[in-house]
């Protein structure tokens, strides 16, 4: 099973995972992309680990999230919060060219996957084109990764204002 949710910034994306993630008994897993560079990220990192809890097992990768999925079988509960961050480390990157050949390889794993993915990422792309180049390919990047994982997933949610809204199935 896999679920796409998405939302703006602050929308309640990460803790609607938490509560869907936390519902059962199954092995918890939370796979964090974000790198703490600033005083204010690692303040926002610390924030989300107290939210979790002791029940989750912790992954800290940025960059190769492939490399993790084959390690879970079906009874484990996969969160990764957020694709948009590891698509940012990506095009932040000396080898933004090995970035197709890793979306490739875990869309290609996430479809044989036995476990449950919960797959957080920012919607970004519903406002204007931005003028910087870097700010462009991001949302390029980021919709036509979102709409691959959309068609994939078995499940895709919209969380605005807090309140999720199912748009698949």
């Amino acid at each position: 099973m896999i679920e796409l949710i998405v939302g703006g910034a602050r929308s309640g994306k990460s803790s609607y995972a938490l509560c869907r993630a936390e519902s059962g008994n199954a092995s918890l897993t939370f796979i964090a992309t974000a790198e703490a560079k600033d005083d204010e990220m690692k303040s926002r990192i610390e924030r989300h680990r107290q939210e979790r809890g002791p029940r989750w097992n912790l992954i800290e990768e940025t960059h190769y999230l492939s490399s993790f999925i084959d390690q879970f079988g079906k009874d484990d509960i996969i969160l990764v919060d957020c694709l948009s961050l590891w698509l940012s480390n990506w095009l932040c990157s000396p080898g933004t060219a090995s970035w197709d050949e890793e979306k490739s390889a875990c869309l290609e794993k996430l479809q044989q996957s036995p476990a449950s993915w919960l797959l957080v990422s920012n919607e970004a792309g519903m406002g204007v084109t931005p003028v910087g180049e870097l700010s462009r390919q991001f949302i390029d990047e980021s919709g036509w990764l979102h709409q691959q994982l959309a068609q994939l997933a078995d499940r895709v949610t919209l969380v605005m204002f807090g309140i999720p809204q199912t748009l698949k199935p």
